[in-house]
């Protein structure tokens, strides 16, 4: 099957790093508790620390489908926009 991953780049606003990350972790533990076909789902700050990169690999497309249909993405996603500047930069890969 073809592995398939995802680079989300994601802003917070200045002052708003902290409660930012907290939530992005929630989601992250909430992804790898209850999504089977999320191989990883990991966040890294970058030298801005203003940016977030969330570096995500699913076992297929259905893994991706489930991500993105999840209550734990609706909920605490929403719960991350106030936080955030601008919209998420999300680059789709498949593996060459």
């Amino acid at each position: 099957a073809i592995m398939l991953a995802a680079i989300a780049t994601l802003r917070a606003k200045e002052g708003s790093e902290a409660d930012f990350l907290a939530i992005a972790q929630e989601m992250a533990v909430a992804v790898n508790a209850n999504e089977e076909g999320c191989l990883s789902y990991e966040i890294f700050q970058g030298d801005n620390p203003q940016t977030f990169i969330f570096i995500e690999r699913y076992r297929d497309e259905a893994a991706t489908e489930a991500h993105r249909n999840s209550d734990h993405f609706k909920t605490i996603g929403a719960r991350m926009g106030p936080f955030m500047a601008g919209r998420p930069d999300v680059q789709r890969l498949n593996l060459a």
